[in-house]
Parts: structure tokens; sequence; C-alpha cells
């Protein structure tokens, strides 16, 4: 559940080098219990609020977590009105349209199939970007990927049985949630990489943005509440507050010290955790195929990563012998 910019390059603010108190495999471990968590919570917050305003309140607890991570390290936000432009549109494709398609999804649908449609994201990526980028050349292994990873989406909505049971609406806004994660990717990939900016400095802008764009729709789409439910009301802030800033900080942290590909990494361990979750806390119901399909997701999703070894590297591999000497 990737929610964040993710510019060319990674700078640490001001040149500094933060301490790490916790070694990355723990904080790799606290950020796939937060982001696992959060579709159980976003379910108990529909049950109070309307899933505008769970979104909006996500969005301004997470917003204030990064603010003020940004005063505590005295980062600025990014100037340049392209630079803001270009932040409103991830803001809208990452955060505002997806959280709030998640939450309307599941009002709907158990959290876990909401989970588990999250894991579909790299597989919508992969089909995405044999179109959208050039530089992103298919292989066999990433296409069987794909294919099988779409087959386990099959397989957890139980096509054999046409469906049945199943709110094919509720799906549909899952999945287009999901969908909407990898575009506003490689829309970042072609308009926001290599930018001056910190990641910090960007992720907070495009959290305010989509704050900005939430508080703009919310009040034309919903009314105020009768009555503040203390229970949905701690879910949102605790979605907000750890499911949006503190995983952004875990997240930024872990792609400085351990690079995108591990730290991306937690996108398997994200439907485990919803999936247990929506079931020991919620007393959700669940059939063998959503977690067969399930794992055939994650294994289909985890082939569509498998990037080909550059020109050069097969060059030397081709001329060496076994052992790893040159031939001659």
């Amino acid at each position: 559940m990737s929610t964040v910019t993710t510019p060319g390059r990674v700078t640490t603010p001001s040149g500094d080098h933060p301490r790490r108190r916790l070694d990355w495999r723990l904080r790799f471990a606290a950020l796939s219990l937060i982001w696992g968590f959060s579709f159980l919570l976003i379910k108990v917050g529909t049950e109070g609020y309307a899933p505008f305003q769970v979104t909006l309140g996500r969005l301004v607890f997470g917003t204030a977590v990064l603010a003020a991570a940004m005063a505590v390290r005295r980062e600025r936000l990014p100037r340049g009105a392209r630079t803001w432009g270009h932040l409103a549109v991830a803001a809208f494709l990452l955060n505002a349209l997806p959280f709030s398609l998640f939450a309307y999804a599941e009002l709907t649908i158990p959290s876990t199939l909401a989970g588990i449609c999250n894991a579909t994201s790299p597989l919508w990526g992969m089909a995405l970007s044999l179109v959208a980028l050039s530089e992103d050349r298919p292989t066999r292994v990433r296409v069987a990927g794909l294919g099988l990873g779409f087959l386990g989406v099959l397989t957890v909505l139980g096509a054999w049985q046409g469906f049945h049971g199943l709110d094919a609406g509720g799906t549909a806004l899952a999945l287009l949630a999901s969908l909407s994660y990898p575009i506003g990717w490689i829309y970042v990939r072609r308009t926001l990489a290599g930018t001056s900016h910190s990641h910090l400095s960007m992720t907070g802008a495009q959290l305010l943005l989509a704050t900005v764009q939430l508080a703009v729709v919310t009040p034309l789409f919903t009314t105020l509440p009768t009555s503040l439910s203390a229970g949905p009301l701690l879910a949102i802030a605790a979605l907000g507050a750890l499911g949006t800033g503190l995983a952004v900080l875990l997240q930024y942290g872990l792609v400085a010290e351990v690079g995108p590909t591990t730290a991306q990494m937690v996108t398997y361990f994200i439907p485990v955790i919803a999936t247990a979750a929506g079931v020991a806390l919620l007393d959700e119901s669940l059939t063998w195929s959503t977690p067969v399909g399930a794992v055939i997701v994650l294994i289909g999703a985890a082939l569509t990563q498998v990037r080909p070894k550059p020109r050069a590297q097969r060059l030397r591999a081709d001329t060496c012998d076994p052992a790893g000497k040159p031939q001659t």
C-alpha cells in the first residue's frame, strides 16, 4: 500500500544522517503490521462515519504526523508551481482516490478481500508499464507472473461459482483502488523523478494537497454526523497517524537504508496480515479459495518484479566458467 511519491533518488534532510535505533527488519515488520491492519481500521471507521469522512480524517492525522516530522528535521515544503501541480495529481492518484475507493468498497466487502485486492497493485503495474514505460521490457517470467496473478484473483473471487455471494460493486471499487497506485507511480516516475527536493518534503506536500482535495469534496457529499462514535473515531485516528503518517516515515527510512526493492517486499505481507486481522478480530468468514487465491496472487506479483540481468552482466556470465573464472 505505497502511498507516497518516490523521486528518482532519496536524499536525507540537510545532509544529516539519521540514527537507526531499530534494526531495519523490525521496522519492516512494523510497517507490514501497520499496513496490514489498515484495512481493519477502515472497516471500523466506516461503521460510524461516511467513507469520505474516514478518508479526510485519515489524511488530516497523517499530514499532522508528517508536518511534525518536517518541523523536527527542519524540512521545507517544495517550491515551484510546476512541482506543486504534479504533486496535486500524485496526491489524487496515490492518496485521495484510492483511500476513498477502499473506504467505499469496505461498506459492502470484508476487509480481508480489500487487503487481497490491494496486493494486485504490482500486477496492474506490470501491465501498465508494458504500455507506458518503453524501457520496461516484458520477459517470459514476468508475463507468466502477470497471468498467474490474475488467475489468483479469479480464485479469490470464486469465478467457477459465478462469483456467487460476491458484491461486484465493492470488489470493483477495491480493484480500481489498487489500479490507481501504479497509475500514480508511473505519473510520478515521468514527472517528478530526479527532483532535488527530499522524499519527506515531497510526501508532506503530497499529503497536504490530498487533504485539501478531500476537504473540498467531503462537505459536498456528506453531512455532519449527529453523534461522535468513539470507536470508529479512534480507528480513523490510528489509520491516519499510523497507517499514513508513521508508515510513510518507516517506508522512507527503509528505502534509504535497504533500497526500494527490499522495501517493496512489504506488499506481499499486507494481505496475509489483513486476512488474519479480519478473521480474528472482525469474525469475517474465510473459505479455502481466499487464502489459496491470495498465495497465487502473491507468487504472480513476485514474478512480475523479476528483472532481466543487465546486458553487461549477461556478457560477463557468458564469458566465465562455472567457477566464475574468465574463459579463454
